[in-house]
Parts: structure tokens; C-alpha cells; sequence
């Protein structure tokens, strides 16, 4: 009785699927109903229901002013595998455009993520192929709100025309051999930014901050994947890389880098966050940490209780081969559906962060390497669980009310909104133009 019921509230909010493709979903058990349970037990906030903080005037009104852009959210996984569009206001996880227009955004990175459970039977690059499509169709399905930016220009273009403007952006890898060809491929596409890891495992090429070390950082082609990147003019995204590959990038780049999702260790001991010594390199040659938003990242209390609850860590994605063996692209496809929009879990009072505790991360970094070189990275509806009292993307302005209790002035927090990243774009695409 319980699978079936799973089964039933997995078709109704997969408003696309058909009848055939939703019985087929009983061929993937039990791990397509290990997700469904996950995703029924896991208590995932929702957008409504809960009560909008109070925010002060003074907050709202700088904030108003201010240039939102984001270095990462998940805009579309959603929308890819269950239907529906960005520009339809949700009543569940983390983001659309409406809502994001509410919050303040005015740009954001759109990632497109190809996850792990594409690897072992490389579908990666043709996954690839069929996310960018569909960002693509997406962004024109929403041109009256919307416009994909190809450099810094393009980003004040749309913006002053009242749109929003999108960065296309790639989470995992677009092949994990790293293929010169495919890369130009995707630029000539509009691709302007790429991890160098394939999320939480290792390129061929490249490592990650996750899995065993394979290429010690980088391998020989490693070095040429980004000194093509640097060629293309585009940003090279070091979140989710090991710290030698990171370290190496770093060195070996012509432009400046970035972490467009991350968080410090000093702050939280995991391999997915920056160690200040790196973070201090990367910010020497230029580049820029955008902090992801989750209290997975920034606060240890928290994420010590949620990996307790899940019996790992966040991170660990040791079962996905097994859980992929044999199955084609589509029942990939049906077995990671389940999990989209990935808003957090809802966590007891006792050990919530609360949103002076993240800017508190935020604030360290700063002491550390200077407000040139912190941005905002949600990773909205890719898993963060947020601070006590945040809704949604709606209430970023509470951010901005923490950053004024600290103290920071207006120029400090709008450098940290957008001004940071948008001068980080600007230099990265006209260095090699």
C-alpha cells in the first residue's frame, strides 16, 4: 500500500509524464521508491504556509536599491523532469522567477546540473545536450521576463530593460574526458561557465573534493581544459574540485577563478568546503567565493544533526552505480525525478541556524580576504536547508538586515549582492576577447 500511494503522489507531480512512462517506475524499485520515501519523509519545507519575517525599513529599502545576482541556483531541474515552466509561481521549494523577482534578483547563474547518476553509462554529455535545449527553450518560453547573458554588457542590457538576466552555467560534467571539441560546442551555445569536477566525483582529468584522488589535481589534459576555457573567455567554477586541483587552477589559470557554491572549513570541517589558505590564493589572483546558503555548509551543529538523520553524508554518493546498473538515459531520468525541487529538510529549533549565523561565514571571509572577493551562491533548489525563518528566495532582504546588524555599509553589501560578481564576469569574458 505504501509504494503505491508513493507511486500515485510521484504522478501527480510529474504532470508530464504518461501512463506508460509512471508504470515504468515500478521497474526501478527499490531505489526510485528509496527516493520517493526520501522525499516524503525528509519534512521539506514549503513555500507557503509559513509567515514572512519582518525585515526593517532600512533593510528593505537598501536592498531595493541593490543588484541581486546569484552564482547558482538551480532554476530548471524541475522544470526538466517534471514539466512546467520558470515563469509559473510555485507553491513548493525554493525558486522560480517570480518569486525570485520578489526576493530581489535581478541576474543569476542558470545551472544546468547533470548529476552522478549519469555517469557510469556516459550519458553525461548527452544529458548535457538536453538540459542546455531545454534552458534554452525555457528562456524564450519566458522572454518577456527573462534574456540569456553572454558577457557583463549583456547583463546591464536586460537589466535595464526590467528583465532578469541568465548566465548558463554548467554543474558536473558536459564530458567526463574533458573533449575540446564539446566544450566549444557548448560556448558556441552560450555556455560561459563550468566546474572542472564532475560534481562529487572526478573527472578523468580532473579531481573532486569527494571522491579518491585519481589525477593528483589536475592531469595534462586537465591543463588544457583550462587553458581553453581561458581562451573561450569562460568562468571556471572550482566548487565541488579537490583542494589540489583547485590549487593548481588557481595557478595555471590566465584569469581569475571562482567558487560560485561553497563555504569555509575553518567554519565546517567537510572536503566540500574552502580551507582559508586556498581561499586566500584564490582571492590573491582575483577570484571570488560565492557562498552557498545552506546550514549544511555554515553551520556544524546542524549539519552534524541532519547527517545523523540521513546516515551519511550529504556528499556521499558511493550507491549510485548499483542504482544505475543497466538502465537507459529515460529510466535515469525516472529513477532522479522524485527528487526535484530539492528544497532542505525542516530541522528541530534547537539546532537551526539562523540567518546571523550564515552572514557570520560571510563576514569571516571578508576579514580574511576582503569584501572584493565574497559574492552569493544559494543553490537554491539544490538542497540547502536555510536559515530559521526563510521561506524562499523572497526573503534574501533578510540577509541584508543581518549584514546591516554587523554593521556593513551600503557599499559592502551591494559588492557582496552583485557588484562582485558582475565585475568578476566582465573581466573573465573581455581578458580573452
Amino acid at each position: 500500500m505504501q509504494a503505491s500511494a508513493l507511486q500515485v503522489s510521484a504522478l501527480r507531480r510529474a504532470q508530464l509524464l504518461t501512463r506508460r512512462r509512471f508504470l515504468s517506475y515500478s521497474a526501478l524499485a527499490p531505489a526510485a521508491l528509496d527516493a520517493l520515501i526520501w522525499g516524503q519523509t525528509s519534512s521539506q519545507v514549503p513555500a507557503v504556509g509559513h509567515a514572512a519575517p519582518h525585515i526593517s525599513s532600512q533593510a528593505l529599502d537598501i536592498h531595493g536599491r541593490a543588484f541581486v545576482f546569484d552564482a547558482h541556483v538551480h532554476a530548471l531541474d524541475r522544470e526538466f523532469y517534471n514539466g512546467g515552466s520558470m515563469g509559473t509561481r510555485k507553491t513548493d521549494g525554493h525558486w522560480d522567477l517570480s518569486r525570485a523577482r520578489e526576493g530581489g534578483e535581478g541576474a543569476f547563474f542558470l545551472s544546468v546540473f547533470v548529476p552522478e547518476e549519469y555517469y557510469p553509462s556516459r550519458f553525461e554529455t548527452r544529458q548535457t545536450l538536453r538540459r542546455v535545449d531545454h534552458a534554452l527553450r525555457q528562456l524564450e518560453e519566458n522572454r518577456n521576463l527573462v534574456e540569456l547573458a553572454l558577457n557583463a554588457d549583456d547583463v546591464e542590457r536586460i537589466r535595464a530593460k526590467g528583465k532578469m538576466a541568465a548566465v548558463l552555467d554548467i554543474e558536473g560534467s558536459y564530458d567526463l574526458d574533458g573533449d575540446l571539441g564539446i566544450l566549444r560546442d557548448l560556448h558556441r551555445m552560450g555556455l560561459r561557465a563550468a566546474q572542472i569536477s564532475a560534481h562529487n566525483w572526478n573527472q578523468n582529468y580532473a579531481d573532486s573534493c569527494c571522491s579518491t584522488p585519481k589525477s593528483n589535481g589536475l592531469k595534462p589534459h586537465g591543463r588544457d581544459v583550462i587553458r581553453e576555457m581561458n581562451r573561450l573567455g569562460m568562468m571556471i567554477n572550482v566548487s565541488h574540485a579537490s583542494d589540489d586541483a583547485i590549487s593548481q587552477v588557481i595557478d595555471l589559470s590566465e584569469s581569475p577563478v571562482i567558487a560560485t557554491h561553497h563555504g569555509l572549513r575553518s567554519v565546517n570541517n567537510i572536503p566540500r568546503n574552502m580551507p582559508d589558505a586556498l581561499l586566500k590564493k584564490l582571492a590573491a589572483k582575483g577570484g571570488l567565493i560565492g557562498f552557498q546558503i545552506g546550514s549544511e555548509f555554515a553551520y556544524p551543529k546542524e549539519y552534524e544533526w541532519l547527517t545523523a538523520q540521513r546516515g551519511k553524508t550529504f556528499f556521499d554518493t558511493s550507491n549510485i552505480p548499483d542504482r544505475v546498473k543497466g538502465k537507459t538515459i529515460y529510466e535515469v531520468d525516472q529513477l532522479v525525478a522524485p527528487q526535484f525541487p530539492m528544497p532542505g529538510a525542516r530541522v528541530p529549533d534547537s539546532v537551526m541556524m539562523a540567518v546571523d549565523d550564515w552572514v557570520a561565514v560571510v563576514d569571516k571571509a571578508i576579514q580574511m580576504v576582503g569584501e572584493d572577493h565574497v559574492a552569493l551562491g544559494t543553490d537554491f533548489d539544490g538542497g540547502p536547508t536555510l536559515a530559521r525563518g526563510m521561506r524562499d528566495v523572497r526573503d534574501l532582504p533578510m540577509i541584508t538586515d543581518a549584514m546591516l546588524r554587523r554593521g556593513y555599509t551600503e557599499e559592502r553589501i551591494d559588492k557582496f549582492w552583485g557588484a562582485n560578481l558582475l565585475r568578476f564576469f566582465r573581466q573573465v569574458s573581455q581578458q580573452h576577447s
